[in-house]
């Protein structure tokens, strides 16, 4: 069967520019982004009864925009003025770039790693160097993170949930009607399994993409046959996968 049309389990992109869009255009493809995910904010008063205060930190951890969101929401809604001496290691130079949006970058101290994960060479090469930081790690109540390399480095951390993943609903009128299902957390798998619990993959005839072993393992539980795994040494990217897969 011919691929014609794609489901990216994403929010489309704001400037109009993804790789995988790009891939439609190459491949002759329809591509809608459509997420079966959503953040809810935690509201205060849950974040206050995990007992953590945000003026008690002098460093925070980023593994996502969301999470920057949530941290600079929840230190205003709490009325902590944050420091010029903040410390920001991020993940990717995306989330280091982001923070733009609520600090002046050049008189801050921010620091990111390269390949999206906490255990990146480069960005442990900074929690070495400043091991002594009191950090706090802003996470969802569904964090998959895997946090050894902290424990390993000593490092005084702690993690405080400020937002929530949760399913998107779909209305009763939508269908799937798609050649491929691109997923990238396990929360986006257990939103398809919710939305829509009669979903055969193998009568429809739908290939499914995953991205991270947490999310193909989902997915297998899910009784979903997992075609495209990313990332690997050959495809690095999911874009990157989705495209050697159509090559062949």
């Amino acid at each position: 069967m011919a691929m014609k049309k794609i489901l990216v389990s994403q929010p489309a992109p704001a400037n109009g520019k993804s790789p995988y869009l790009d891939l439609a255009e190459q491949y002759g493809l329809e591509v809608i982004f459509r997420p079966f995910i959503k953040i809810e904010a935690l509201p205060v008063k849950e974040f206050r009864q995990q007992k953590v205060n945000i003026a008690d930190y002098t460093a925070v951890i980023l593994t996502s925009k969301a999470a920057a969101d949530n941290f600079f929401r929840l230190a205003k809604e709490t009325r902590v003025s944050i420091p010029d001496t903040m410390k920001y290691f991020c993940t990717t130079e995306s989330i280091a770039n982001y923070l733009q949006n609520y600090i002046v970058y050049r008189k801050r101290k921010i620091f990111f790693g390269l390949t999206g994960k906490l255990d990146d060479e480069q960005l442990d090469a900074f929690f070495t160097k400043h091991h002594k930081e009191h950090f706090l790690f802003p996470i969802s109540d569904v964090h998959k993170d895997k946090t050894d390399v902290l424990d390993k480095l000593k490092l005084d951390y702690t993690k405080a949930i400020m937002y929530r993943t949760v399913s998107n609903d779909f209305t009763p009128d939508e269908v799937l009607d798609y050649d491929m299902l691109v997923f990238f957390t396990p929360a986006g798998i257990n939103s398809l399994k919710k939305n829509f619990p009669e979903f055969d993959q193998e009568k429809e005839g739908v290939t499914i993409a995953c991205l991270g072993p947490a999310t193909q393992k989902a997915a297998e539980a899910a009784g979903l046959k997992v075609d495209i795994a990313a990332p690997s040494p050959a495809t690095p990217s999911m874009p990157a996968a989705i495209s050697a897969y159509l090559r062949k």
